[in-house]
């Protein structure tokens, strides 16, 4: 099949690598470079980088100008796939293929429309997450889907599990876009009654507190992402929480909200239920590190910790 691909970050990349082997790929339409790590130099997206990396041509736009829309229509593709491209799709983009616009999405629809369904996922506690390839339709994540498919969160971190889900949407892809193209794939509307939404994640939400459990501290932890990171107050100087665990209540000790203990280069937070332990963290201005060798620098007796 002849297919235009837009994505951008590192969740498509499988999508744009799976679809390129069996399949003509037109055209890759991607966001422009943008300052995406520490400093001020552009830097291209993920999907950009593979684009070229395997010959294709590509259409960098922040949004789907007149202009743009033309180049897409140049392409004659019969299908379009799209893959957390980053903006709402116009109308006359739908029109353009033969055969359909899909999506793939990072959740089993309905649960979890939106921008931020794999953190939501995480945060919910959901044993499971998924995705869909769904048709692309004007409201937000509302359209049918051919296909899905899941898998055990289990104690995967956002990116971690992000890259686990790119992988799973790229399979479910290839194995459905036979039948995309000789009609027979079948499509199930979403059921509105079973709706939840995915609003992206502040970072104001990330922030761990003495007040919450150690469990909930934990799975803020596991949520965390470079935009929207765990973060506390300890000996009053900011630390990110990089990775984190729930002392079994058979090796808790006595430790009252708000207090940290540092024993045998252990680091200890107490919570309102609960003890958290910080493995690995990131000091405000200094680099990765784990919690044993951060924790040679904490000096003093009754050290504390709180929210941001």
């Amino acid at each position: 099949m002849r297919i235009v691909f837009m994505g951008t970050p590192e969740f498509a990349v499988p999508s744009l690598e799976a679809i390129a082997a069996d399949h003509e790929v037109a055209l890759v339409v991607t966001r422009p470079d943008a300052v995406r790590k520490r400093g001020k130099k552009l830097e291209p997206c993920a999907v950009k980088k593979c684009a070229y990396e395997l010959g294709l041509p590509v259409l960098e736009t922040s949004c789907m100008t007149p202009k743009a829309l033309d180049v897409v229509r140049e392409a004659r593709p019969e299908i379009i796939v799209v893959a957390a491209y980053g903006c709402i799709l116009p109308n006359e983009l739908l029109a353009i293929p033969s055969i359909d616009c899909i999506n793939v999405h990072a959740s089993s629809l309905p649960r979890w429309r939106g921008a931020a369904p794999i953190q939501r996922a995480i945060l919910a506690g959901d044993i499971r997450a998924g995705v869909s390839i769904m048709r692309v339709v004007h409201e937000l994540d509302a359209g049918a889907y051919c296909a899905q498919a899941d898998l055990v969160v289990g104690s995967s971190n956002t990116a971690e599990l992000t890259q686990r889900l790119s992988v799973l949407g790229a399979q479910t892809l290839v194995e459905v876009l036979p039948a995309l193209a000789d009609g027979s794939a079948v499509w199930t509307e979403q059921d509105e009654s079973c709706v939840t939404y995915a609003h992206k994640v502040t970072k104001a939400e990330m922030f761990l507190s003495p007040e919450f459990s150690a469990q909930h501290n934990a799975v803020l932890v596991q949520a965390s992402s470079d935009t929207a990171p765990a973060r506390l107050v300890l000996a009053h100087k900011g630390v990110r929480v990089l990775q984190a665990s729930v002392v079994p209540a058979v090796d808790e000790i006595a430790i009252a909200a708000g207090e940290v203990v540092v024993e045998h280069g252990r680091v200890y937070l107490g919570c309102a239920q609960g003890l958290l332990e910080l493995l690995v963290v990131r000091p405000d201005g200094k680099r990765d590190m784990s919690a044993q060798a951060w924790s040679a620098g904490l000096r003093g007796e009754g050290l504390t910790w709180a929210k941001q």
